[in-house]
């Protein structure tokens, strides 16, 4: 796994590319249009390797708790979200049985094996209430296999097909599978203004050609 030095070196060039504020933008769409409709606004939601917190800042939730290797990520998260930093792979600080979604986007890809992956869905079904949802976001080696390797920390090809296949085993349940979502990266000539974001959320067609991410959404049967 990436040292801490390593991941801030790589994150500040990677997020100065696309640009923080166009990634708040974006997510704050995203979150209100689409991703808030699994999430309780009573709930509690766990944010694994929350980057610069664009997700876990955007979501509507009354407890707002998130972990990152990069100390970096703490001071641009809001006031309201509880920081651990920490690997996103070690839940130890996170009490059994008490959040109700764990979310992660673009994540698992930075693990170093499928048992390390496997490893993590136990700690996310130890610290998930009976019930409580997994939200996966991730590039789909089916789609992205040209583009996959050309980030330097990415080390663990999935597609949604391998990654359900995963979660079953450890015991949660499909609710959906997208295999073609998002597309694989923000640093494009896409346009990523509120509109565009928001009629792109309403055309699924499009999602087929231009999505590279697949979205699983899977629960915790208890």
């Amino acid at each position: 796994m990436d040292t801490p030095t390593n991941l801030a070196t790589i994150y500040a060039r990677r997020f100065q590319q696309t640009g923080l504020e166009r990634r708040r933008r974006v997510w704050q769409v995203l979150c209100d249009d689409f991703f808030n409709r699994w999430v309780d606004p009573n709930s509690s939601v766990l944010d694994l390797a929350c980057g610069y917190g664009e997700f876990i800042n955007a979501v509507r939730a009354r407890r707002k708790l998130a972990i990152d290797l990069n100390a970096d990520a703490r001071q641009f998260l809001d006031r309201d979200v509880t920081f651990y930093q920490g690997s996103a792979a070690d839940l130890a600080p996170i009490a059994n049985r008490s959040i109700d979604l764990v979310f992660t986007s673009n994540f698992l890809e930075h693990l170093p094996s499928k048992q390390a992956c496997t490893d993590l869905f136990v700690e996310v079904v130890r610290v998930l209430r009976p019930g409580g949802r997994f939200i996966i976001l991730g590039p789909n080696i089916r789609y992205a296999y040209r583009e996959y390797w050309d980030f330097f920390d990415h080390c663990l090809p999935l597609s949604d097909r391998s990654l359900a296949e995963g979660l079953v085993a450890c015991g949660f349940a499909i609710e959906r599978i997208i295999p073609r979502f998002l597309p694989y990266t923000m640093n494009s000539n896409l346009p990523t203004g509120d509109w565009a974001i928001r009629l792109y959320l309403k055309l699924p067609l499009a999602w087929r050609i231009i999505g590279k991410q697949f979205l699983v959404v899977a629960s915790h049967r208890g």
